[in-house]
Order: C-alpha cells, then sequence, then structure tokens
C-alpha cells in the first residue's frame, strides 16, 4: 500500500499525529478547533442558501475562526488561543496548511498562506467585546450654587 493510500484510511487524529510529530508549534487543540472552526464557518456561509457548502476563502475562514473562537471561549479566547500557540492570523493559516499538506483539507490554486496574514489584530478581535465601553454612562450635572443662592 502506498502512503497516499494509506493517508486515506488514517482517521483526523491519526494523521494529527504525524503533523505534530513533525512540527511541535501548535497545540492539538489548535488543529482540532480550526477543523471545527471551517465547519462553523461552512455552515455560517451557507446558512439560508439552498446550495452545498462551497471553498471557504482565508478571509472568510479567519472571520469564522475569530467568531467561533468568541462563541466558544468568550472572554477566554485571547488566552486560550495563546496557550494553544496561535498568537496572530498567521498561526491558523500555518496550521491549515499543515493540515493541507496532510492532505486532511483541500485548497485551490488561489489559497496561499499570505491569505491569512494582517488578517486582523488578535488583541482587538477577541478582547475588545468583553471590554466594558468606553464613555461613561451619562451622569446627572448639578450646578454649582453661588452665595446668594445658598444663603
Amino acid at each position: 500500500m502506498r502512503y497516499r493510500d494509506r493517508m486515506q484510511t488514517l482517521s483526523f487524529d491519526e494523521v494529527l499525529e504525524a503533523i505534530l510529530a513533525a512540527n511541535t508549534c501548535y497545540h492539538r487543540d489548535a488543529y482540532h478547533f480550526v477543523r471545527e472552526g471551517l465547519d462553523y464557518t461552512q455552515k455560517r456561509i451557507s446558512k439560508g442558501s439552498k446550495t452545498p457548502s462551497r471553498h471557504v476563502t482565508g478571509q472568510e475562514l479567519l472571520d469564522g475562526l475569530r467568531a467561533h473562537a468568541l462563541d466558544q471561549f468568550g472572554p477566554m479566547a485571547f488566552a486560550v488561543l495563546a496557550e494553544w500557540g496561535v498568537n496572530c492570523c498567521e498561526d491558523f493559516g500555518k496550521i491549515v496548511f499543515n493540515l493541507v499538506e496532510s492532505g486532511l483539507l483541500a485548497k485551490t490554486d488561489q489559497d496561499d498562506l499570505a491569505d491569512f496574514k494582517n488578517g486582523y489584530d488578535f488583541n482587538t478581535a477577541l478582547r475588545t467585546p468583553f471590554l466594558p465601553p468606553t464613555t461613561p454612562p451619562a451622569t446627572k450635572r448639578y450646578r454649582r450654587a453661588t452665595e446668594s443662592e445658598s444663603a
């Protein structure tokens, strides 16, 4: 059996073991999160559409991964992803392309790792939704009494 033929019979976790043995930059959970995030993104894109799921662009996937992280981890999204070694959009791209190279995901000729560079700032995208508003609530202003009014 050729390696390629064997790859088709391996499970996601078995192929992931090989990826992790060769590349220890990202935690196993980061790969599972990207896989789940792709499903999440495809469902979001096809919601209300009668067409089957289609190929997702890098930017669409980044938007979906952000939304999925906020849904799954809330205010802890930034910390969870950092714990897994994911600190910027390009890290998501590297995980995606590790999965592509292993045959677990497909890509088109237009897909490129550069699609994931400068997608968004993690601090802004993952922390800002949970920060208190920057403008203080409106407060009632009191007029200072003059000397003649207070006497």
